[in-house]
């Protein structure tokens, strides 16, 4: 891969969340491990040389506050994310129909979403060049704050499937 196109797709399942009585699912809110949970994917981003250019998040209360959490990690260097309502429950296609419009500019992408879109995503995308770990562990369990990490060395427009090397699978919890 030609490290001057390389493009970084990074897919997080919010954090926990709670389940209560009466709440319509798109208002569920974080759990108290899910607050303390929330931060840590930003923490690795800084770690790991991988702050985004752009954020794509589920309109969702979990996922708003699950960004919230990691902005405040990236500190100055967090974008701006931008709110997408098709994001909430959205299937695979619809992920990566978001993802083909992302202008050519961004680099690195996060997208902040919900199970099972983000892991049947991450496996579509998933090339023959990916971390064989990384794959069957993504694919076996993919729990709240669950970060997939994918290299692509084309346009976001290009992005379909089996076309990206899914390098990291990590799981964030404190």
């Amino acid at each position: 891969m030609a490290s001057h196109h390389l493009k970084r797709l990074m897919l997080l399942r919010h954090a926990k969340a709670e389940w209560q009585a009466g709440v319509a699912d798109h208002e569920r809110s974080l759990s108290t491990r899910g607050h303390h949970d929330a931060a840590l994917p930003g923490r690795w981003m800084v770690d790991n040389d991988s702050i985004p250019d752009l954020i794509l998040c589920s309109s969702a209360l979990r996922t708003r506050q699950t960004c919230t959490w990691i902005c405040a990690e990236l500190g100055d260097k967090a974008p701006t994310p931008k709110l997408e309502e098709d994001l909430y429950a959205a299937r695979p296609e619809e992920i990566l129909a978001l993802i083909n419009r992302v202008p050519a500019t961004v680099t690195n992408l996060l997208v902040i979403a919900h199970m099972p879109g983000v892991q049947d995503l991450a496996m579509r995308l998933a090339s023959v060049d990916s971390n064989e770990d990384a794959v069957m562990e993504m694919a076996s369990h993919y729990p709240t704050s669950g970060l997939t990490v994918l290299e692509h060395d084309g346009a976001w427009a290009e992005l379909d499937g089996r076309d990206a090397a899914l390098t990291n699978f990590v799981v964030l919890r404190g």
